[in-house]
Order: C-alpha cells, then sequence, then structure tokens
C-alpha cells in the first residue's frame, strides 16, 4: 500500500490540546469508538505517536501531513485492538520509528471464543516490550508506561511526564464504560 501518494489534507482536524500534545480523530466511529480513535502527536521536532489507530489510508495520511517537517522516532501502543495499533506497523515501514508496547495480542485460552478476539490485532509485536512504570526519553518528552490490564491483557496508559498527563487508551473513556475483556 502507498498511502502517501494521495495524501488529503482536508481529512481531519489537527487538534493542538497543549504545546505538546497534538490530537487526531480517525473517522471510524462506532458505538465502540463513538467519534474515532484518538491519535496522538508528543513533542516537536522528533515527535512520538500514541495509538497511530486504524489501518485508513486518509488517517495515515493524516498523520503523516501533521508532522510533514518532523521525523516520527517513537511509537506507542496502548494496547492491540485493531482501532489502536493497525496502522503501526505501516507507519513504522515509513517512518523506521521504534514500536513500544507491553506485548503482542494474546489469544483466548478457554474453549468458548473471545468475542471480542476479532478486533484484535495480532500482527502487532512491538519492537520494545514495556514493563510497569519504565520511562522513555526523547529529547523533549518523557513517557511513562503505566501496566493497566482489564481492557485488554495488554493494556498500558502512558504518561507524559513534562506535562502531568495521562493517555488511557480504552482503559478510562470519557463518554461510556469500557468492555473489559475475559
Amino acid at each position: 500500500m502507498d498511502f502517501y501518494k494521495e495524501i488529503n489534507f482536508n481529512y481531519a482536524i489537527t487538534d493542538q490540546l497543549t504545546p505538546g500534545i497534538r490530537r487526531i480523530i480517525a473517522r471510524n466511529p462506532s458505538k465502540f469508538t463513538f467519534h474515532g480513535t484518538g491519535t496522538y502527536i508528543i513533542g516537536t521536532g522528533q515527535v512520538a505517536v500514541i495509538d497511530p489507530g486504524p489501518l485508513i489510508p486518509e488517517h495515515i495520511n493524516s498523520i503523516l501531513s501533521s508532522t510533514k517537517n518532523e521525523k516520527i522516532t517513537h511509537i506507542f501502543i496502548t494496547h492491540t485492538h485493531k482501532d489502536h495499533s493497525e496502522a503501526a506497523n505501516y507507519l513504522k515501514e515509513i517512518t523506521q520509528a521504534i514500536t513500544y508496547g507491553f506485548g503482542p495480542h494474546a489469544k483466548s485460552s478457554n474453549k468458548f471464543k473471545d468475542e471480542n478476539e476479532e478486533s484484535g490485532d495480532f500482527s502487532f509485536i512491538p519492537d520494545i516490550n514495556l514493563k510497569d512504570l519504565q520511562i522513555v526519553k526523547s529529547d523533549n518528552w518523557s513517557i511513562q508506561s503505566i501496566y493497566t490490564p482489564g481492557h485488554c491483557s495488554n493494556h498500558l496508559c502512558f504518561k507524559l511526564i513534562d506535562e502531568n498527563v495521562i493517555f488511557s487508551g480504552d482503559h478510562i473513556m470519557g463518554w461510556s464504560t469500557t468492555v473489559v475483556s475475559p
């Protein structure tokens, strides 16, 4: 797939939440994603992406166009549901960024198929497996991982230490309760 050839600069709005945090909402609204999955760009110059989102060409183009004069060096994944991690491998291929997460998506071990397993992204395996309270630093930001199993067994929240902000993935939602997978 060569998404970058046909960039649609009008696809999504990038919200500047703080001087060091930008948000892009993927156009994948559903009963599970509300208006769409939030992708966050951290820092300036050399940036990190938290939850690059679903493999939707327009969304990936929005990430790339929002960072066109910058370098994506880190990709953080809160958990391996497709709406959060599916674009990570493609974005890594384009940018050569290092991917971070707790680990790959776990397969259900019980005899009853987990209904949420179909949303699992089994193709994402992080370059770096993060543990609870591990810190990753760049020149202009520091992010700490917080292990928060519940919504998914490999769920992490990320604390942007410099701004005292938590990125909760799907562990905490502002519009609904979250699904807790068995």
